[in-house]
């Protein structure tokens, strides 16, 4: 496969903050990522949470049956439901920045027309291949010579959603995880990829709505082969070659690069723009954990209170225990098991910028948010401290509450002044 790098990297704004002014406002610093498999997420179940990050399985068992599905448009409908219901909501919504899924009507629509057709990375000529190039529930098979595999996509009868009789819709090919060739050059009526890619995908009509306050961009284009939601034969059924994995990742950069840029320049953030732990230049993991353990209490508050930690001087995600995409079963409700200690945590570490609630835990979870997130703290006075050397014992003053910890005990304090 011949892949063609011709634009120049360009350098990531430094600052990975909202372009906003910062607020210590409790319950304006949760998020949450909720999907609900069998319809629209309740608005009852994510009220009161201050950022609402919807996943691309929202509804699924709506938009599977759709012909063609229509899962973008769902996504925008359940953002206009939970911002009519809950005043000043914060909605965020999915968006895959490696895989093209047919199931937005916005991908969909290149992916029709054979203009676009070098955005696609494409099987190899030869086979064999692992992945099912043709869908037989049409007669004659509807079939794709652009790589595209199953994984967590719908099906017929039965998928990861599952379509209506007598097929899946997705418009002329098969339904299917679908891979943007982030390297190309071709231009199509007058865009290149990235200015698509940014302007026509990312921030359309749903994504440069007011209603849209940021996104989760999912996936990355790894140079080793080993891509995420897969198996590790994509590489093989493209016979993509250590040279074509480097170019296509430095295209993904340079086009990475540019959405965020444009997305800070537009007062909107992205989940990926979270720091979740983790080297001070990492981005932000689906699946993270409390920063602060019992079993690293006292070190990571050492480090946590400095000044110069990206807990101040970036945009701080802090889960509530247990994290780590630990899911729970289906339609039980999220409560979280150490809200006090996570919450202790939270208060002596964070920033102008940060955020307490649930990474990715599955679908069709309630998530409760708990009576001490509506609390006002005030602000903090200054950055959080260790009584003594050696003491374990760390606090913060805010201006409406002293917060402590004693990690010797583990043991959490809010004292209200």
């Amino acid at each position: 496969m011949a892949l063609t790098l011709a634009l120049a990297a360009l350098p990531l704004a430094v600052a990975q903050v909202p372009n906003r002014p910062p607020t210590y406002q409790m319950n304006s610093s949760t998020i949450i990522m909720p999907c609900n498999n069998s319809g629209f997420t309740s608005t009852a179940s994510t009220a009161g949470w201050g950022v609402v990050d919807f996943d691309w399985s929202n509804a699924k068992a709506i938009w599977a049956k759709s012909k063609p599905m229509n899962d973008e448009e769902l996504l925008f409908k359940q953002v206009q439901m939970t911002t009519a219901a809950t005043k000043n909501a914060t909605v965020w919504v999915y968006r895959c920045i490696v895989y093209a899924y047919p199931w937005y009507t916005s991908v969909r629509t290149i992916l029709d027309d054979p203009a676009y057709a070098d955005w696609f990375v494409k099987f190899k000529k030869e086979g064999p291949w692992q992945a099912p190039k043709c869908d037989n529930n049409y007669s004659p098979p509807k079939c794709s010579d652009f790589f595209h595999m199953q994984e967590q996509s719908p099906g017929y009868p039965h998928g990861d959603g599952d379509c209506a009789a007598p097929a899946c819709d997705c418009g002329t090919k098969p339904c299917g995880f679908y891979l943007w060739n982030h390297s190309s050059t071709t231009v199509v009526k007058g865009q290149s990829f990235q200015d698509w890619f940014i302007h026509s995908y990312m921030f359309n009509e749903v994504g440069s709505s007011d209603l849209v306050s940021g996104f989760f961009w999912d996936d990355q284009w790894p140079a080793d082969g080993h891509f995420g939601d897969s198996n590790d034969n994509i590489v093989e059924d493209c016979g993509l070659t250590p040279a074509d994995l480097k170019q296509c990742t430095a295209g993904w950069e340079t086009n990475m690069a540019a959405l965020k840029n444009f997305t800070l320049g537009k007062g909107k953030f992205a989940w990926q723009m979270l720091w979740t732990g983790g080297a001070a230049d990492k981005s932000g993991s689906t699946c993270p954990g409390p920063l602060v353990t019992q079993e690293n209490c006292a070190s990571e508050l050492r480090s946590l209170c400095s000044e110069t930690s990206p807990a101040q001087t970036r945009t701080m995600m802090y889960a509530f225990g247990p994290g780590h995409c630990q899911n729970c079963r289906d339609h039980l409700p999220v409560d979280p098991p150490q809200l006090k200690e996570d919450l202790a945590n939270f208060l002596l570490v964070r920033g102008p910028y940060a955020y307490l609630g649930h990474g990715w835990l599955g679908c069709s979870h309630d998530y409760v948010f708990p009576p001490e997130l509506n609390l006002d703290y005030g602000e903090p006075t200054g950055l959080c401290s260790e009584t003594s050397h050696g003491s374990g014992i760390f606090t913060r003053e805010w201006t409406k509450a002293k917060v402590q910890m004693d990690c010797k005990t583990y043991t959490p304090t809010i004292a209200w002044k």
